[in-house]
C-alpha cells in the first residue's frame, strides 16, 4: 500500500514539475513578445507568433455600442518596427496560464505607456499553440479603455 501511495506521489509530482516547466515556456514566449514591442525589434516580435495568428481588440465607441475590430498580424508587426525603440511599454500586472496538451491560454490585465504616457489599459487573452516543440501565439484579443487605468 505505502508503495502504491509512493507511486502516485511521485506521478502528481512530475506532473506539476512539467506543467511549471511548460508554464514558464508559455510566459517566455509572451515575455518575448514585450521585448520585441518594447525594442521595436520586428524579427524577435515575429517569432512567437504561429502562422495565421489573428488579432482583436474589443472596444466601445462614444454611444457605448461595442464591436470587434480584427487587424492583421502582418500590420501590426510592421507598425511595432516602425516605432522608435522604448516608445512602445505594455506593462503586465499578472499572467493567469492554462495549459492542456499543445493549448494554452494566458490572460494578462495590462497599462500600455506610449512615450512613457499613459495611453489605455485593458486584458489580454492570448491563445498559443505547441508547434514543433515551441509555444507560438495563435491568437490575441484585448480590452482597451483609457478610464480607471492603474499605474504600473
Amino acid at each position: 500500500m505505502k508503495a502504491i501511495l509512493l507511486l502516485v506521489n511521485l506521478f502528481i509530482c512530475s506532473v506539476a514539475i512539467a506543467q511549471s516547466g511548460e508554464e514558464q515556456a508559455v510566459r517566455a514566449t509572451i515575455t518575448r513578445m514585450f521585448d520585441g514591442m518594447r525594442k521595436s525589434d520586428t524579427t524577435l516580435f515575429k517569432s512567437v507568433f504561429a502562422p495565421n495568428a489573428t488579432l482583436q481588440s474589443i472596444a466601445k465607441n462614444k454611444e457605448g455600442v461595442v464591436s470587434v475590430r480584427q487587424d492583421a498580424i502582418p500590420g501590426f508587426i510592421t507598425s511595432v518596427g516602425k516605432q522608435t525603440p522604448g516608445s512602445l511599454d505594455e506593462r503586465l500586472s499578472g499572467m493567469e496560464i492554462k495549459i492542456d496538451g499543445e493549448l494554452a491560454t494566458v490572460w494578462t490585465p495590462y497599462t500600455f505607456y506610449y512615450n512613457q504616457k499613459k495611453s489605455h489599459c485593458g486584458v489580454n487573452a492570448f491563445t498559443l499553440v505547441k508547434l514543433d516543440g515551441n509555444w507560438k501565439i495563435q491568437s490575441i484579443i484585448d480590452t482597451r479603455r483609457r478610464e480607471n487605468c492603474p499605474d504600473l
